[in-house]
């Protein structure tokens, strides 16, 4: 598997951000591209069945911790920093049980290892109905999207993943195909029979339900050096509700 990704920077610690499901690398530029100012080789990363990296074969975590397994392989990485928001943050706790001290620390954003039920069920409803190969500009879809979700900043992250072909017809970036048939998957818990010891920060925004206070005994179990760091006024998307202080945190602990 050739996944598709970005590298900012040349020299300094590596550090490797996997997005979320619905997302691709590009969402992760600015802060990307922030960090790498610090010290930092970032490794920006299009998770298989989304942006530019090939849309074939299963989405499940095994697959997609085998895929980051091949792409730090690639890149000769031996020890870099791994970080992992939602979907990217359960690939790199299936990872980190698999090949355990082969990374330096781990970074989860507004996950846990748990069992999640079934997510977005209204949103892929919207977007199995929206007639990609149909609509003319943006805002004809964004306007037919807010039948299926009223938040404009959710359906403005799903809009960017819409380009336009050759032919002038939109299409997606992501496979929604395999997205609608495999959604439970990406829901599935990680579990390990022997904890990850690697340093590891939790992140979560204080408005998500993601991460509850009752989740913590459970995550301490497979991760036992692990620490919770909750961002104000955030919700899933942290990175993107409170760019600045989820910065500052994520230096503060990759410098420690």
């Amino acid at each position: 598997m050739q996944l598709n990704f970005k590298k900012i920077g040349e020299t300094g610690r590596p550090l490797i951000i996997l997005h979320g499901v619905f997302g691709f690398l590009d969402n992760w530029l600015t802060i990307g591209k922030t960090i790498s100012e610090q010290g930092f080789v970032v490794y920006l990363v299009d998770q298989r069945h989304h942006g530019r990296s090939p849309h074939e074969g299963a989405l499940d975590f095994p697959t997609l911790a085998e895929d980051l397994k091949e792409f730090l392989q690639h890149q000769n990485l031996t020890s870099p920093i791994l970080l992992g928001h939602s979907m990217g943050g359960k690939t790199v706790m299936e990872y980190a049980v698999r090949y355990p001290d082969t990374f330096e620390k781990l970074v989860i954003v507004d996950i846990g290892p748990k069992q999640y039920p079934i997510h977005h069920t209204a949103i892929l409803k919207g977007l199995n109905a929206l007639p990609v190969s149909e609509i003319e500009n943006r805002q004809q879809a964004d306007d037919f999207l807010g039948k299926y979700e009223p938040i404009l900043a959710v359906r403005q992250f799903l809009l960017k993943n819409l380009y336009r072909k050759e032919d002038g017809t939109f299409d997606w970036r992501f496979n929604l195909a395999v997205l609608t048939r495999d959604m439970a998957k990406v829901g599935a818990p990680i579990t390990s029979e022997k904890p990850v010891e690697t340093t590891t920060l939790f992140m979560r925004g204080e408005k998500s339900d993601y991460i509850l206070d009752e989740d913590w005994d459970g995550i301490l179990k497979i991760f036992p050096n692990a620490k919770l760091d909750t961002v104000a006024n955030a919700g899933h998307w942290v990175q993107a509700e409170q760019p600045k202080v989820f910065v500052e945190h994520l230096l503060a602990f990759l410098k420690s």
